[in-house]
């Protein structure tokens, strides 16, 4: 029998993630992206690659945009393998289209038709890739050309005041109250990246129920040390010094400084 039977609750929980414009959590990283997203449809050409970092936020902002397009979807794996004559088939002259994780798979032939029907027509396109089109494989000359007078936006890294929004919002999302203190004090040990808080988000949930609700400091940093670990990451060091404060979920702890442990 496990030593602590408590643990045996933890269960993995992957929770509803709202695509709406509400929920989406702005910042200075991404305000690039959304003010090309809001320029639609006075793009260049009527293309926009938008490419970022795992779990930046682009397919959010894709399917916001999709709604307000009516575009229709497909992922850059499918279109990769679909024969041109097929690719622009599925896509009606003139609509618009969003290509997700159009850097997943060696684009060709496919892709080409697709923009250039989507031109000929007066469509617009929209591809989401964690990188910029330079470096999406690709050997036909004709479409690097066409990928290289697209416009770009990228998501750039976050801040530490746009790291604790979004986890903030992803604690909300799966109904665990952190503290604000904790919370702040966790975001300024993150390393800058979307993809490490949630990470930490998943890992301060699993933490929450394998101690019957109830968060504390050490808690949060063990938490934390696992969750980057996994990556192979390390937490940032913290500018405070120690101190193995407990913390109640709901309650705030009182005034002072932030360490983690």
């Amino acid at each position: 029998m496990p030593a602590d039977p408590v643990a045996q609750l933890a269960l993995p929980f992957s929770p509803d993630r709202s695509d709406a414009v509400e929920d989406f959590v702005p910042g200075a990283a991404n305000a690039e992206a959304r003010a090309w997203l809001d320029r639609w449809p006075d793009w260049p050409g009527r293309r926009l690659v938008l490419s970022g970092p795992p779990a930046a936020g682009k397919s959010h902002l894709a399917a916001i945009w999709r709604r307000r397009a009516g575009a229709r979807l497909v992922c850059g794996k499918a279109l990769a393998a679909m024969p041109p004559e097929a690719a622009v088939a599925a896509f009606p002259a003139g609509s618009a289209i969003l290509v997700e994780d159009a850097d997943s798979a060696p684009q060709g032939r496919a892709l080409l038709h697709l923009l250039n029907a989507a031109a000929e027509a007066g469509g617009s396109v929209l591809l989401t890739a964690r990188t910029p089109p330079a470096r999406w494989q690709t050997t036909l000359p004709d479409l690097r050309s066409r990928l290289a007078a697209t416009a770009t936006a990228r998501i750039a890294t976050p801040d530490p005041a746009l790291l604790e929004a979004v986890l903030a919002k992803l604690m909300a999302d799966r109904q665990v109250r952190v503290p604000p203190r904790l919370l702040a004090a966790l975001a300024l040990r993150l390393p800058r990246d979307f993809a490490a808080a949630h990470a930490l988000a998943a890992a301060l949930d699993a933490a929450a129920l394998a101690s019957g609700r109830r968060l504390t400091r050490p808690i949060a940093a063990a938490a934390l040390d696992r969750a980057l670990a996994g990556a192979g990451r390390r937490a940032e060091p913290p500018d405070t010094p120690r101190d193995d404060t407990s913390v109640e979920q709901g309650r705030d702890p009182s005034p002072g400084g932030l360490p983690l442990r």
